[in-house]
């Protein structure tokens, strides 16, 4: 695990910090880290029995997914797409079972899918969602690129949440974080399964 400057440095010099790292990263070292984080991923019961996934499309330096999505697409599962309203400060999810349909934006889809309504909290049973972040601690918490709009949904997410880290991106020394910062149960780094919680 990576060590950071201790429990007292702020998110902002943490995400710099992350940043540099993962953009100091050789794009093939990357490449292979990335592969064994979603084999271990596959390995999840949590993952192989959901048949809806919630994913993300990534930005800067988060672990890039679009491969794991077309292979769930493959798989035939349901995959659901962030799609976050400014003007709101929601963020609504919309399902997708291939690529059509998907267009990128700035974060997650750009705009939702034509005619389409967005899932409900009950749709959400027995899903997982896999949560970004460019650095977490062994208790689930992380700090990512976000304005709040994954704590805000996570409040009420009845599934279980995962994220995704290279190894070097776990912090040896806890995130500082709020009240309303929410979380993830399970870390799934290139080496390990970390439970971070009681499912």
């Amino acid at each position: 695990m990576a060590s950071t400057h201790g429990s007292d440095a702020s998110k902002s010099s943490l995400l710099d910090r992350y940043v540099k790292l993962c953009a100091d990263m050789p794009r093939e070292f990357k490449g292979r880290v990335d592969a064994s984080i979603w084999s271990m991923l596959k390995q999840l019961d949590l993952y192989r029995d959901a048949q809806l996934i919630l994913f993300y499309l990534p930005i800067h330096e988060e672990l890039d997914t679009r491969s794991l999505i077309q292979e769930a697409f493959d798989a035939g599962k349901t995959i659901a797409l962030p799609y976050m309203s400014s003007a709101k400060s929601t963020m609504r999810w919309y399902a997708f079972d291939s690529w059509e349909g998907i267009r990128r934006g700035a974060r997650g889809v750009a705009a939702p899918p034509k005619d389409a309504k967005p899932l409900s909290i009950y749709d959400f049973l027995g899903s997982v969602c896999l949560v970004p972040g460019l650095v977490f601690d062994g208790e689930g918490y992380r700090i990512g690129y976000g304005a709040g709009y994954y704590d805000e949904f996570l409040k009420f997410y009845p599934g279980d949440k995962i994220g995704l880290v290279r190894s070097v991106q776990v912090s040896n020394n806890p995130l500082p974080h709020d009240e309303h910062d929410i979380p993830v149960d399970v870390l799934v780094t290139e080496g390990s399964i970390w439970r971070c919680r009681k499912l």
